[in-house]
């Protein structure tokens, strides 16, 4: 794929013109030799990275541009790197005469750099670590700000270097998360075409299908990613760019966040708060796409002619303040907004429901997404021996409420209540 093809913008069918701001994209071997060019009307330049990311690239960023670089952010490779307000002050505090930032990492030093470069008003290029997670292109930035996961709407980076000799030697953990990441579209994108379906939401035809071109080409990588093998490397990562130049398409992550990113959410949320371990995002969203799919599969053998559940009682109250403590009241405060507590969506489910059994047939069932997985070397018994049973049957109920956007698992909550899955 020419990855740099989608960076010209298309006047679409759908009547938008579709842009994505990234002036240069380079994917292969020895990437970073473009920073020479790319930094030559730079001469203050910030470096921001972990321990471990440093390590993995800086060496050859270094050897590229070191008379450029005036300061360097280098985090602790020995703890979570949290994107909250504690790293971005450390960033912030050093921009001082600044006029490029370099981040060298993936995730969350890119979660970081785009935050900061978009409010601080500095330009900067992410040096990619690992083919870990789809968020190197696209404008969304997952920030942990007083305590609550929030995706702010920030900006591209003005380049994305992926140098395939890095990425391939990346820890296997955060390959195996990246194309975790991928795969969790088959549950967004079916999220997508249900909100199009019963309330109209705009879905581009073109972008929807681009994003599933990316799917499409991801799935059959797992042996070879496991090898290491660099042409597979390279396609998962144009792949995880592709989907994020698909979200600046359409100006937020509907294509590429569904369910399972709210219950991934709620999974790194419960971590956080309790100082329990979890998995790298992608690798939560594998996980949270193999419940997404048992949620469809109830759904399928759901009778809609029931009473829909009532979405604010006392119970749940007390369900949503057990699950999120603290920021609970964020939560109920942006569903009141949405009106989601006061809608009633069964009729509407009765009168499409042969649509709806349709759209929820296109994924794959509980037990096709869990041999998926274990292709990549993600087995189930290594999920469930991390969360408990509890803490995920809280995440299917409670997990929709960390976004105002309408998912499976709102359908679940108006047709089964609180019962597990």
């Amino acid at each position: 794929m020419d990855i740099n093809s989608l960076l010209k913008g298309r006047n679409c069918e759908c009547g938008k013109f579709h842009s994505c701001d990234i002036g240069f994209i380079a994917i292969e071997k020895d990437a970073t030799r473009h920073l020479a060019s790319l930094c030559d009307s730079y001469s203050n330049i910030l470096i921001v990275a972990d321990q471990n990311t440093y390590k993995a690239g800086g060496e050859k960023v270094e050897a590229v541009i070191n008379n450029k670089i005036s300061k360097r952010v280098i985090f602790s490779g020995e703890t979570v790197l949290i994107p909250n307000e504690t790293a971005i002050d450390e960033i912030k505090e050093n921009l001082d005469g600044i006029d490029l930032i370099v981040g060298i990492g993936s995730g969350v030093i890119q979660d970081l750099c785009k935050f900061v470069s978009f409010y601080e008003k500095v330009p900067y290029y992410i040096v990619a670590t690992a083919p870990s997670m789809d968020g190197y292109a696209s404008t969304v930035a997952a920030m942990i700000l007083g305590g609550m996961k929030i995706s702010h709407i920030t900006k591209v980076p003005d380049a994305i270097i992926a140098d395939t000799e890095i990425l391939k030697n990346a820890p296997l953990n955060m390959i195996k998360s990246g194309y975790g990441d991928v795969l969790g579209k088959i549950s967004a994108l079916n999220d997508w075409k249900l909100s199009n379906l019963l309330f109209g939401e705009e879905l581009c035809e073109y972008v929807y299908n681009l994003t599933k071109e990316m799917l499409n080409a991801t799935i059959p990588l797992a042996e070879k990613l496991l090898e290491r093998d660099e042409e597979s490397i390279k396609i998962l990562t144009e792949a995880l760019i592709g989907v994020g130049v698909a979200m600046a398409y359409n100006e937020n992550s509907r294509p590429a966040s569904g369910c399972e990113h709210h219950i991934a959410h709620f999974f790194e949320l419960n971590g956080i708060r309790n100082n329990e371990p979890y998995f790298p995002h992608g690798t939560d969203v594998a996980y949270s796409t193999v419940i997404s799919c048992a949620v469809r599969e109830r759904l399928l053998k759901a009778d809609f002619n029931v009473q829909q559940f009532i979405m604010f009682d006392t119970e749940y109250y007390r369900g949503i303040k057990d699950a999120y403590g603290e920021i609970a009241e964020e939560c109920i405060e942006l569903q009141r907004k949405a009106n989601n507590y006061g809608k009633h969506r069964i009729p509407l489910y009765r009168e499409k429901e042969k649509e709806i059994i349709e759209i929820l047939k296109e994924v794959p069932t509980e037990k096709e997404a869990i041999t998926l997985l274990e292709k990549i070397g993600l087995p189930m018994d290594d999920f469930y021996n991390n969360y408990k049973k509890e803490t995920i049957n809280k995440a299917v109920i409670f997990a929709k409420d960390l976004r105002d956007r309408f998912t499976a698992l709102w359908m679940y909550y108006d047709v089964f209540g609180t019962k597990e899955v």
